[in-house]
C-alpha cells in the first residue's frame, strides 16, 4: 500500500517536461521541371532555367512519446488540399499524425504554379504531373528527419532588423492609400501599418554539440527576383551563410512572418531592388543579424511538446450578381489587346469575384495551431497573407516568451488585412476572399490556443506544488 501511495506521489511531482528532447532535421529537393508555369503575378510565364533549388525542410520534434515537425516549403503557397494529401503521406508513411504536423510556405514568387484551377497555367500536363508527386516529397522529409532523430538541445533568441522590410501601403496627399506607390514618389505622407522587424531563431544541436538545424523567421514578401529563373530568393543566401558559419550539415529553415502588407521596396532609396543581387543583399543582411544575434541564444527546455488546433469560420466578402457579370466581361476583356483591357485592379476584383461567388455563399474554412515547447517557445500557423500588424497583436498576447508565427501555414486563402484597412482600399482589400474582421478572428483563435497550451504546461507545476503541502 505504501509502495503504492509513493508511486501515485512521484508521479504527481514528476514535471512532464523531463523526458528526454530529440530532434532530426531533413531537406528534400522539390524543383520543378524547367518549363513549368510560375507562380506569383497576374500572368503566365515558364520557368526558363533553375537558379537554385527549391526544398521542403523538416524539423522534428521528439519528448515523452509526443512528437510534432515543422514543414517549411520553398513554394508560394500551401492549398488546403496539398496540406491535407501530405498529411495522409506523413501518417502512411512515419509514426506522426498529420494534425502534428504544421506545413507553410515561404511565398517565394519564382516558384510553380500550384492550383490546378490556376488560370495562368494550372491547368497544364507539367503542373498536374509535379502537383501529384509533391504530397510525397513532402512526406519524405518529414520520413528522413524522423529518421535521424538524435538527442538534442534547444536555443532561442531574437534579432531586430529594420532595414530590409517596408510596409508597401502609404497615407497619400490626396487622402488615399497607396500601394507599392513608386520610388521618391512626392505624394507619399507616411506608411498605412507597422512592419514586425523581430527575427526569431531557434537552433538545435546534438548533445555532442554537433548542430542539426537553425529556423528563422522573418516578415518580408519574397519577391526579389522577377525573373522567369527558379528560386528559393533570400532564403538561398541565408542558408549558405550559416552553412558556412555551422558546417553543410546544418539545415536552415527559413519561415515567412506575417508580411500580407509588407515588401523589400524602400521608396526613399533610388536605387532599383530587384533580381538576385538584391534577394542576395537582403539574405546577406539577415544572416548578419542572425550571427549579431547568437551570443545571446539562451537554452530552452523543450521537452514538453504540446500541439492544438481549431478550425475557424471566415465570412465571405459580399459579391452580387452584378459584380458576377462585371467580373466576366473583364475576363473576356483579358484576352484582348490595346486600350479595353482591363487595368490591374480591375483583374484583381473580377478574379476575386469569381471565385468568392464559386463558393455559393460557404464561408472559408481554415485552420490555426500552435506547436509549444516547454513554457517559453510556441509557433503558429495562419493560413493566408497576414497583414503585420495582426502577428503583432498575437505576440503582444500570447504568454509565451517567444511565440512565431508561420503565414501561409496549413492552407492559404490569400490575403487577410487587419478591418481597418477594408475602408481604405488598394490591392489586399480588392483580392482578399475573405470578409472584414476575418484578421482579427484568427488573432483571438491564436491567443485562445497559446494560453490553452500554457496553462496546460502549468498543471505539472500545480500539481508539484500541490503534493508538496501534502501531510507525510
Amino acid at each position: 500500500m505504501r509502495l503504492m501511495t509513493f508511486l501515485i506521489w512521484a508521479a504527481l511531482i514528476t514535471p512532464a517536461w523531463s523526458a528526454e528532447l530529440r530532434v532530426g532535421a531533413a531537406a528534400v529537393p522539390i524543383t520543378p521541371p524547367v518549363g513549368i508555369p510560375m507562380a506569383g503575378y497576374y500572368s503566365e510565364r515558364g520557368a526558363q532555367g533553375v537558379h537554385d533549388d527549391l526544398h521542403a525542410k523538416a524539423i522534428v520534434l521528439e519528448s515523452g512519446g509526443k512528437t510534432a515537425a515543422l514543414l517549411v516549403l520553398d513554394l508560394i503557397s500551401t492549398p488546403r488540399g496539398l496540406v491535407e494529401e501530405a498529411r495522409r503521406e506523413i501518417e502512411r508513411t512515419t509514426r506522426l499524425r498529420g494534425a502534428d504536423v504544421m506545413i507553410s510556405a515561404t511565398h517565394t514568387h519564382t516558384g510553380p504554379v500550384l492550383d490546378r484551377n490556376s488560370r495562368f497555367g494550372g491547368q497544364s500536363d507539367v503542373v498536374r504531373d509535379y502537383l501529384s508527386g509533391l504530397p510525397a516529397k513532402l512526406a519524405e522529409a518529414v520520413r528522413q528527419a524522423e529518421s535521424k532523430l538524435t538527442p538534442a538541445k534547444a536555443r532561442a533568441a531574437c534579432g531586430r532588423e529594420a532595414s530590409i522590410a517596408f510596409n508597401r501601403r502609404y497615407h497619400m496627399t490626396d487622402g488615399t492609400v497607396g500601394w507599392n506607390p513608386g520610388k521618391l514618389n512626392p505624394r507619399v505622407l507616411k506608411p498605412a501599418g507597422p512592419i514586425d522587424p523581430e527575427v526569431p531563431i531557434v537552433t538545435f544541436e546534438s548533445t555532442g554539440g554537433k548542430p542539426l538545424a537553425t529556423y528563422v523567421n522573418y516578415a518580408v514578401h519574397l519577391d526579389n527576383i522577377g525573373q522567369p529563373q527558379i528560386s528559393a530568393d533570400l532564403p538561398y543566401t541565408l542558408g549558405r551563410a550559416l552553412a558556412d558559419f555551422q558546417g553543410p550539415e546544418m539545415i536552415t529553415v527559413f519561415s515567412a512572418g506575417c508580411c500580407g502588407d509588407v515588401n523589400h521596396i524602400d521608396v526613399r532609396w533610388r536605387e532599383p531592388q530587384r533580381g538576385f543581387a538584391n534577394a542576395a543583399r537582403m539574405g546577406t543582411i539577415l544572416a548578419a543579424e542572425v550571427l549579431r544575434a547568437w551570443p545571446h541564444l539562451q537554452p530552452i527546455d523543450a521537452t514538453a511538446i504540446r500541439v492544438k488546433s481549431t478550425m475557424v469560420s471566415l465570412a465571405l466578402p459580399e459579391v452580387g450578381e452584378d459584380d458576377v457579370k462585371k467580373a466576366q466581361t473583364v475576363v473576356e476583356r483579358m484576352r484582348g489587346q490595346g486600350p479595353a483591357r482591363p487595368s490591374f485592379l480591375e483583374m484583381v476584383q473580377a478574379f476575386k469575384v469569381l471565385d468568392v461567388a464559386a463558393r455559393e455563399g460557404r464561408p472559408q474554412e481554415v485552420e490555426v495551431q500552435v506547436i509549444a515547447v516547454g513554457n517559453q517557445l510556441a509557433w503558429v500557423s495562419l493560413p493566408g497573407e497576414i497583414f503585420a500588424e495582426l502577428g503583432l497583436a498575437i505576440k503582444q498576447d500570447s504568454p509565451f516568451a517567444r511565440t512565431i508565427i508561420a503565414e501561409l501555414a496549413n492552407g492559404a486563402i490569400g490575403y487577410i488585412p487587419a478591418r481597418r484597412a477594408y475602408a481604405q482600399g488598394n490591392y489586399e482589400v480588392v483580392s482578399a476572399r475573405c470578409a472584414a474582421g476575418s484578421g482579427e478572428r484568427l488573432v483571438d483563435a491564436a491567443v485562445g490556443l497559446l494560453k490553452d497550451l500554457y496553462e496546460e504546461d502549468a498543471q505539472p507545476s500545480r500539481s508539484e506544488s500541490a503534493a508538496a503541502g501534502r501531510p507525510k
